[in-house]
């Protein structure tokens, strides 16, 4: 049980930038993030804080990570000379520069790399990354994957421990401001992890009590719903990049269904659909087919007692509940999935990696039922 790299966390943290990247023996990094937080000026607080220019910076990650635009950021940094890479943002961000860090350091084609036991083996290291986080979601900075959507169609995750990033700059003060709406959609995204990995089958303890912490920072006392109602509420703020910091540890167990269906979903260029809000919409449906199913009994009184409910009480009902409050939307069909993109979507889910752990085994029938209930 490798658990897992080196972490800064706290207010302020991002001062410390240059010293660890002296400690990593990186002289000349180079920048992945995108177009808002360079619009924004966390990109200028990051150059600030670095005190010398970067080898590059490539700022045009889209919103759903593809293997075109990884293609050009890597061309990018090869050709910048750099020795090390800084990521900056969210799990897009996050996840572009360790496609960066693969693409400059293997050869294509990159679907040999990804999900499956095989993909993983031939994952050697990548160039010593930096990431900095500025959303309290993915957890991108402390885990062992990523996700890329290919030129094939597949969105694909690719998975070794070479490429959890060599340390993890957390600061919460990069994500005081962020919008409620984002704010909602990535701290689900966090409360997904945590749940997911504690109720996979597959065994490993320490993860399972990470992502109960993690549930209980973010569900039972309330900080989910305090940084959703308040920007500014620093508390709110540190214990949300905790519990999403905590979510990534856990899910090194393995993921589940909701992810399963998410990435099947994320995939689609027509949609452009966040995968924080995708997880959200999804979980309380797969939670009342792993109720319905008997399943998971031990670990469901568990996450019980980790949400503040009473014994027996409804998990799926109390995730839907808090969605509700936080003005998570209430279906897929509400952000514009339809009947006609289950066909093409159905098999991608069926043959993600995340689908292997979950709770129940997933079927076509079980998949349909879940997809038709999430609609």
């Amino acid at each position: 049980m490798q658990y897992l790299t080196t972490c800064v966390f706290d207010f302020g943290a991002l001062k410390q930038a240059p010293g660890v990247l002296k400690t990593l023996g990186v002289a000349r990094p180079f920048i992945v993030t995108d177009p808002g937080l360079k619009a924004n000026g966390l990109l200028d607080r990051l150059l600030e804080a670095l005190g010398a220019a970067p080898a590059g910076v490539y700022a045009d990650t889209p919103a759903n990570p593809t293997e075109t635009a990884a293609k050009v950021a890597a061309g990018a940094y090869k050709a910048s000379g750099a020795d090390g890479l800084i990521a900056l943002g969210g799990g897009s961000s996050m996840d572009m520069a360790k496609a960066v860090g693969l693409m400059a350091t293997h050869e294509g084609p990159w679907e040999r790399f990804g999900g499956t036991q095989r993909g993983m083996r031939l994952i050697g290291k990548i160039p010593p990354l930096l990431a900095i986080p500025t959303t309290a979601g993915t957890g991108s900075e402390v885990s062992v994957g990523f996700v890329l959507i290919l030129e094939n169609g597949r969105k694909e995750t690719f998975v070794s421990p070479n490429l959890i990033p060599a340390t993890a700059l957390c600061d919460p003060e990069l994500t005081l401001g962020l919008p409620a709406g984002l704010t909602a959609a990535t701290g689900m995204d966090a409360v997904t992890h945590c749940i997911e990995a504690l109720l996979s089958p597959v065994v490993h303890p320490p993860a399972e009590a990470i992502g109960l912490d993690g549930v209980e920072r973010a569900v039972r006392n309330g900080m989910l719903e305090r940084a959703v109602r308040d920007g500014t509420d620093r508390d709110a703020r540190w214990h949300m990049m905790m519990a999403s910091y905590e979510g990534a540890l856990a899910f090194v167990k393995g993921l589940g269904a909701v992810h399963g269906l998410s990435h099947a979903f994320g995939r689609l260029s027509d949609l452009k659909l966040h995968h924080g809000t995708l997880n959200a919409v999804i979980l309380p449906h797969a939670l009342a087919q792993i109720q319905s199913a008997g399943a998971a009994g031990e670990k469901l009184a568990r996450l019980r007692r980790a949400m503040g409910l009473g014994e027996g009480a409804d998990v799926a009902a109390a995730i839907a509940d808090l969605n509700a409050r936080i003005g998570i939307p209430v279906s897929l069909s509400a952000l514009g999935v339809t009947d006609a993109h289950w066909p093409d979507a159905k098999p991608y889910a069926l043959s993600d990696i995340a689908t292997l752990s979950n709770a129940i085994p997933m079927k076509d029938a079980e998949y349909d039922a879940l997809f038709k209930a999430a609609l």
